[in-house]
Parts: C-alpha cells; sequence; structure tokens
C-alpha cells in the first residue's frame, strides 16, 4: 500500500501483484491495497458462529429467504485489519475487484466490513487489462456496485453450500468416510464415470485391410484399399460399440479374406488410376481465446492442467516487469467474450501486414460472437494488451511457463485477424482386378493464418490431418507398378477417456458450471479421489463410480445435465435481474410439494445400506473401511480381494478379475502361498494386501517385501522368491556410507547414505553391485533429486521451491509449506501471500523438547 500521506482516495483491488503495478501507473496520487482474495465467507461449522445463529445448514437460514451468516477466516483478521485502517482516513473509495461476478462480489463484502464514514463517497471502477490507458478510462466512468451480479454469486455460493453440506454427509456415510459432493463437481464425475462404463461395456472387434506400394513413374505412392467387388470395406467407424457391424452395406474383411485378395493380387497387371477428384477447401482461422478455449489449447499444446493455466494466466494479467516499466501482459483471464477492442484489432491488422505481408491481411476486421451456452461475461477475449510486444522481444523478463503461455495468446491473437489457409484435396483410385484402392492428399495452396498458428487436438493423430501429404502427378488412366502388399489387422478402440481439455469443452457445450469455475472443478475431482490423471487422460476411481450410482439411483436429476444446465441459466437470470435471487434456491431445496432435498437426504439415510458396484459374472466392488474391493459367492461362502491400486475399472478385466480371486481363493489371508525358504531357511509366503502382493519372510523377526507392480505372481517361484527376499541389499561402503539397492513406494532405486537415485527397473535391484552403484552416483542428480531447487517465480521475491522434505513457499525471509495435495506449480501469488501470511502470524515454530531416557 502507498505511504502517500496527501492520497486521500483509496483503490481496493484483489491482489498485491496487481496493486504495485497500479500504484506504479498512478505515481503516488492514490493509496492502493490489496484484499488478498476474498475477506469472508460461510463458515464451515456452527461452532464459528453465535448459537442462534447455528442453522441446519450451516451458514444459512433456510426458513427465513435463505439468509446468509459470513464470518471472516483467522487467515484473513489481518488482510481486514489493513483495509479497515486505510478506509479511515479515506475521502473517497473506489472498489477495483476483478470485472465478474466473483471480483463483483468480493468489492461488496470489503464494502460491508470496513464501513466508511458516512458521506465518503463509494464507487466501483473496472478495467479488464492492467495497462495505465487502462486504469486512467476507468478512474473517469466510475459506476456504482451491480447488486444483482453480487446476488447471483451469493446465491451461486449458497446453492453450492446445501448441495454440498446436504449430500456430502450421505455419500460419505453409504460409501465411504471422506467423500462429498457438489452441484458442478459431482456432474463432472458422472461424465467421467459414463465414458469408463461405455470403455468396460465396449467390444472389440478385429478387421483386416490391406495396403499396396506403388511405383508412379518413378515416385512411390501408398493408396488402401477402398471396396471390392463395388462394395466399400469396413473401417472402425463402420462397427458399433458391442462389435457388430453397423452398416450392413460395409465389407467386413477377416484375416483369411485378405489373405486370398492378397495371393490373388500379388503380380497382377495391370494397377490402373481411375480417378482422380481434386476439391478446393478452406481452412477457418482460430477464434481468438477465451477461459475454456484457453484451458484446452493450454493442456492439448503446453500438457498445463487447467489450474495451472489459469495461475500463469494471472501473473501475465497483473503485470510483470519488463525492465523500463511494469504492465499487464494479457487481458483479463475470466471470460467467455471473443470480441476485441478496436485497438487490439488496429494493432494486429497493422502487425499482420509489417510481419507476414498484406496479402494475409483480410479487407475487414474479423468479429466473432459467442456461440457458448449461458454466455455471460461482457469483457474482451484473452489477448495481449498490445501485439507489438512480441514473445521473443520480452521472453527474457518472464519464466518458461509464462513465455509459453505468452506465446501461445499472442500467435492465436494474431491468426484470428489473419486471413483464412486454402488448400487443395486430392482423392486418387487406383483399380487391381474388382478391388479399388484409395489414397488421399492435401496441399495448402495459401498458407493464411497457419503462418501464425496452428490449432492442437485431443487426438494426437487429429493434428496430422492438418499437414500437407503431396501425391505425386498422376494421371487418369495411368499404370501403375506393384511393389508390395502388405496385410494389415486393426481393432477398433473404445471411446477415449476424458482429458481435462475435453471435460471442459464438454462441460462448456452442455452449459454447466462457468469459465472461472472449470480449473477448481478439475483440481477437486483430482483432490477428492474422484479421478486420477494418466497421460493427460482422466480416470475415475471405483469411489467415483460408487458415488455417482448412489446419486443416480436416489437423487437422478441432481446428476442430470439438462438439470444442472437450467440452474446455472437460473443464476444467469438473477445476474440480469430477470428473477430474484432466492428463486433458483427454493426451488432446488424445498422443491415440489414439500418433497425438498433435506426430506430425501432423511430418507436415503434411513435406507439399506449402499451395497456395491456390479461389474457382472456375480463379482461385485464392495467399499469397506480401507477402501474398495471385489467379492464373489453367496454370504458366507464370499470370496473377496483387494483392487488393485491405480487399475482403471475398464481395465479391471473378467480374466484379471478371476486371477485376483483365484489366487485368494487358492489360499487363505493368514496362510498365504507357500514359497519355499529362503537362504536362512525362514518360510516365504506370497500374500496379497490392499497395495498388491508382497512376500512375507516367517522370520523370528517377520518381515515383508514390497514386489513391483510390473511383476507377474505366477512366475514367482523359490529361486526368483530367494532373490527378492534379499532386498533391500546391502552392496558395500562407498565414501564412507553404505550402499543398499531395494524397491520402494514409487519404484527400485540405490542409495548412499542420504542420497537416492531411481533404477529402471526392479531387476536391477538384484543385479546391481558396486561398481555400477558408484558410477550412477557419479551422475549429477536431476529433477527433484537435486535438493533445493526453485520450481517457479511468483514475482516481488516470493518462489515456490523444492527442499529435501517437499516444496514450499518463501519470500526470503517465511518459509511455508505447502498443504497436502497442492501442486506446486498450480500455486498463484495470492495464495502464497496467504500461506506466508498465516505462518508469520502463527509465530516461530515451538523448539521440540526431548525427554532423557532413563537409565
Amino acid at each position: 500500500m502507498s505511504t502517500n500521506s496527501k492520497s486521500k482516495t483509496l483503490i481496493i483491488v484483489e491482489s498485491p501483484t496487481k496493486a504495485r503495478t497500479i500504484e506504479r501507473f498512478l505515481e503516488g496520487e492514490y493509496s492502493v491495497v490489496a484484499s488478498n482474495g476474498h475477506v469472508r465467507d460461510l463458515p464451515t461449522k456452527n461452532t464459528e458462529v453465535p448459537k442462534e445463529q447455528r442453522y441446519k445448514v450451516v451458514g444459512v437460514d433456510v426458513d427465513k429467504d435463505f439468509a446468509p451468516v459470513y464470518v471472516v477466516p483467522d487467515r484473513k483478521q489481518r488482510d481486514v485489519a489493513q483495509l479497515k485502517a486505510a478506509a479511515k482516513d479515506a475521502t473517497r473509495i473506489l472498489l477495483a475487484t476483478d470485472e465478474d461476478r466473483e471480483g463483483e462480489s468480493i468489492g461488496w463484502h470489503v464494502l460491508q466490513l470496513i464501513k466508511p464514514k458516512k458521506g465518503i463517497p463509494v464507487e466501483r471502477i473496472v478495467f479488464h487489462e492492467v495497462t495505465k490507458e487502462a486504469i486512467r478510462a476507468a478512474l473517469l466512468n466510475p459506476r456504482s456496485v451491480d447488486t444483482d451480479l453480487v446476488r447471483a454469486q451469493e446465491a451461486r455460493r449458497i446453492l453450492d453450500r446445501l448441495f454440498g453440506y446436504s449430500l456430502s454427509p450421505l455419500v460419505g456415510q453409504k460409501v465411504q468416510q471422506g467423500l462429498s459432493a457438489g452441484r458442478v463437481q459431482s456432474v463432472a464425475v458422472r461424465l467421467c464415470v459414463i465414458r469408463e462404463r461405455e470403455r468396460m461395456a465396449f467390444v472389440p472387434a478385429g478387421y483386416w485391410d490391406l495396403s499396396a506400394d506403388l511405383d508412379a513413374g518413378g515416385t512411390a505412392v501408398t493408396v488402401e484399399l477402398y471396396s471390392v467387388g463395388g462394395i466399400p470395406i469396413a473401417d472402425g467407424n463402420a462397427f458399433a460399440a458391442d462389435g457388430t457391424l453397423k452398416d450392413p452395406k460395409r465389407l467386413w474383411l477377416k484375416q483369411e479374406d485378405v489373405a486370398r485378395l492378397a495371393q490373388k493380387l500379388d503380380g497382377h497387371e495391370p494397377w490402373t488410376v481411375s480417378r482422380i477428384e481434386k476439391s478446393p477447401g478452406t481452412m477457418k482461422a482460430p477464434t481468438p481465446f477465451t477461459t475454456s478455449s484457453l484451458q484446452i489449447e493450454a493442456n492439448r499444446k503446453l500438457n498445463f492442467s487447467s489450474s495451472r493455466t489459469m495461475s500463469v494466466a494471472q501473473r501475465l494479467f497483473e503485470g510483470k516487469d519488463l525492465g523500463s516499466e511494469r504492465v499487464g501482459l494479457i487481458t483479463y483471464h475470466r471470460t467467455d467474450s471473443l470480441s476485441l477492442s478496436e485497438r487490439a484489432v488496429s494493432e494486429a491488422r497493422k502487425l499482420i501486414e509489417s510481419q507476414y505481408g498484406a496479402e494475409y491481411l483480410p479487407d475487414k476486421p474479423r468479429l466473432y460472437r459467442t456461440s457458448a451456452k449461458g454466455a455471460q461475461e461482457a469483457h474482451e477475449a484473452i489477448r495481449p494488451t498490445s501485439a507489438d510486444r512480441k514473445p521473443a522481444d520480452i521472453a527474457r523478463f518472464l519464466d518458461d511457463d509464462e513465455r509459453r503461455l505468452y506465446d501461445l495468446i499472442w500467435k492465436r491473437t494474431v491468426a484470428c485477424q489473419m486471413k483464412d489457409a486454402q488448400v487443395e484435396r486430392t482423392q486418387v483410385d487406383v483399380t487391381a482386378d474388382d478391388c479399388v484402392f484409395r489414397a488421399s492428399g492435401k496441399r495448402i495452396v495459401f498458407p493464411g493464418f497457419l503462418r501464425a498458428y496452428v490449432e492442437g487436438a485431443d487426438d494426437p493423430n487429429a493434428e496430422l490431418g492438418d499437414k500437407e501429404k503431396i501425391l505425386p502427378a498422376m494421371s487418369e488412366r495411368q499404370v501403375l507398378k506393384l511393389v508390395s502388399l502388405d496385410i494389415l489387422a486393426h481393432t477398433t478402440k473404445p471411446p477415449a477417456r476424458y482429458t481435462e481439455a475435453s471435460l471442459v469443452k464438454k462441460l462448456e457445450e452442455e452449459g454447466i458450471g462457468r469459465p472461472s469455475t472449470y480449473a477448481s472443478i478439475i483440481k477437486t475431482i483430482q483432490d477428492r479421489g474422484y479421478v486420477n490423471s494418466e497421460s493427460k487422460a482422466l480416470i475415475p476411481t471405483f469411489t467415483a463410480f460408487a458415488a455417482t450410482q448412489l446419486l443416480e439411483d436416489r437423487f437422478p436429476e441432481l446428476v442430470d445435465l439438462k438439470f444442472t444446465a437450467h440452474m446455472e441459466q437460473e443464476l444467469d437470470d438473477v445476474a440480469e435481474g430477470k428473477i430474484p435471487w432466492t428463486t433458483p434456491l427454493k426451488e432446488f431445496y424445498f422443491g415440489e410439494d414439500s418433497n425438498g432435498i433435506a426430506e430425501r437426504v432423511t430418507a436415503a439415510k434411513n435406507e439399506a445400506p449402499f451395497q456395491f458396484v456390479d461389474l457382472g459374472g456375480g463379482v461385485t466392488v464392495r467399499f469397506g473401511r480401507k477402501g474398495p474391493f471385489l467379492a464373489k459367492g453367496p454370504e458366507g461362502e464370499t470370496v473377496t480381494a483387494d483392487v488393485p491400486e491405480g487399475v482403471p475399472p475398464a481395465d479391471l478385466t473378467v480374466e484379471k478379475v478371476e486371477e485376483l480371486l483365484r489366487a485368494r481363493a487358492d489360499w487363505t489371508p493368514d496362510e498365504g502361498r507357500a514359497l519355499g525358504t529362503d537362504e536362512q531357511g525362514n518360510a516365504m509366503v506370497l500374500l496379497v494386501g490392499r497395495y498388491g502382493p508382497y512376500i512375507k519372510i516367517e522370520s523370528p523377526k517377520p518381515r515383508n517385501v514390497s514386489l513391483p507392480k510390473d511383476i507377474d505372481t505366477n512366475e514367482i517361484d523359490e529361486q526368483l522368491a530367494r532373490k527378492l527376499a534379499t532386498l533391500p541389499r546391502k552392496l558395500g561402503t562407498s565414501q564412507g556410507e553404505e550402499v543398499t539397492a531395494a524397491i520402494g513406494p514409487y519404484g527400485p532405486y540405490v542409495k548412499r547414505g542420504k542420497d537416492y537415485r531411481n533404477l529402471d527397473s526392479w531387476r536391477d535391484t538384484l543385479a546391481l553391485d558396486l561398481e555400477r552403484a558408484e558410477a550412477i552416483f557419479a551422475q549429477p542428480k536431476v529433477g527433484r533429486a537435486a535438493g533445493k531447487s526453485e520450481l517457479k517465480d511468483l514475482g516481488g521475491g516470493v518462489k515456490v521451491m523444492q527442499g529435501r522434505y517437499g516444496p514450499y513457499v518463501t519470500d526470503g525471509e517465511t518459509n511455508a509449506t505447502l498443504p497436502k495435495g497442492t501442486d506446486p506449480l498450480d500455486l498463484d501469488a495470492d495464495t502464497a501471500s496467504e500461506l506466508l501470511a498465516k505462518k508469520r502470524a502463527a509465530g516461530p515454530a515451538k523448539p521440540r523438547k526431548f525427554r532423557r531416557k532413563k537409565a
């Protein structure tokens, strides 16, 4: 905050970084102070409020028009005190929180807490880029707080509280303690579960075809079988999910059919070009970025999570030091608008003409309209604050994430104002006997926007379609020479799992959630253990299956896409002043004919316990205190086995299930499968626990030997078991430290003292000797093993570091560890400031006391 005593006008923003940037623009004319995000919220438990405000739904009096109760959390007390002190001597207050519903709500809550003196004018200013020109323009155009936007955000918060606090205890009781439900979260989980169910029900179909390499006048060309006897052959799109042929007009070729064709065509002459068709095509320039499309594209092209994208965009928006100036580099990043200002379009057009040439510039500026359901925010699209600020010119001032995301936004903005790309598509048919082979090509006639930007795709193979495939020059009736024939086998693939990009796209298409909520939704469903992310795919767990099945059975409309989208529309109507803010709350909570959510939850709690997820074949997944497990057989004779950690539900095949259950049926949990004895004569037993198989050594001091995840337990005999039983293996001494090879929870490793190095395979732990181990330690460490290292620079001297015991945030004086489950790369400046403030408020850590043992 500025210390200029002459300044009497107070500007309140959300983040300290933005406050510092704005202060530089105004050069001491105003005091600028940050709220550090939200200043108050609904209580998390009734003990936080007086007895008379302890309602059945914590923080909400449902019997008095859903009147909310707000509390200031302990971690925000210091921020509120600073705001009150700053407002005490102000003669004018300007609320400059972010220009969306959440920002409007934060500004309103700040106003309720600081309670300015009577007669002090309070106004609202908004800007969608942190530049001197935008701030000056906002100061000339103040307005009052939009109470409709405030009420819409308040209704959203209360609606989420009613949903979560009503249904989370039920899910915890019926499925597993600690689980939660959410108005949008549960729908997002259900989408992932539905897709996994489709994969489980999917029946693969095998089909075959032929590929021929031909010589076209000295140039090679590859053609693929298209039809036999005038009947098009079946490709992957011709099959239904149950493995049957959807289109009876297609010819399904089996292996023996293709073998006969290959035998007939091998050596056949002539191979004649029977048709050449060329057609012009247009590739449309991409639209500018909205919040959702930025998250989608950053996930596809940069492999960023949604929350990581938003964190980096926040830093670019709030301002970066560029040597001679500090300025915001992009416009506001929470928007579903596709519009661009006249100035931005003019800058982009000038740059296109100078950098790419006049032939790349459309005659008129391109204008875009938003088509997403429930589009609401009246901002611009996400763009650079100046197209003249090229990525290469400012790269040295940005960290790697910032540089890559800014480059993406800059290129997309320029591309959206360029001409479309023009292509020529070519199809060539080659006939041999009664078979027609086909080749397709594409030539870029005019690159247009492709000079600046190529859009990504969820399917890596789809991106190949945007690249040229040039066919050799051929003419109709030309005779080609056969070089070789290849028989190709194919299997249909199940529908792809959602990625963060495709899930955001689906939520947006269905009108579920809003741009500012997508990142938190995806992060929440992963943090709650409903979904795991692996190679970009979002894989639902059996816990997600159980919670979804429970809600589908008891509350089907609450996880219905149309109902959730309808609730979003009603919140939009509140924001526009069309309906009272309590309408969606009453509709959800009380329902019709007194059949409200509270009564239905009570009835559901009194019903029989939730039993299982049915996998078919008499096998079910049930839930115990330690998580899901497999069960088969009648009561009293049930065989059970733990669900292997990390196995996707659709990948838990009948064969795998039978193997697990058969293994458990062959021995009791207490006895296990005998493997013989180790070198000391101790009995070795193979057991299966929650985290997979392991060997138990029945020595005077019994111990367990962890087994690698990729080992086949059927191959473990006495000889291999004896080798595994030697783990951890002592290899000798190096530099005065004992060297040991072992298998841990994160895989095989070798360690010397406190120096740990990963090994490529579990077999290395059995074969490694001291000489090879010393060679490994002689190599420099990489990644997390390298000790303390900087993960992320948040600006203002605040950094996220990787320490020996995990990631932490520091400002050079105070260190604060990150909360469990927090991705250090997703941490933003606001959250870091809160963690450091909380750490400072807690004071120095108390020294540990050690009690001396009595002799």
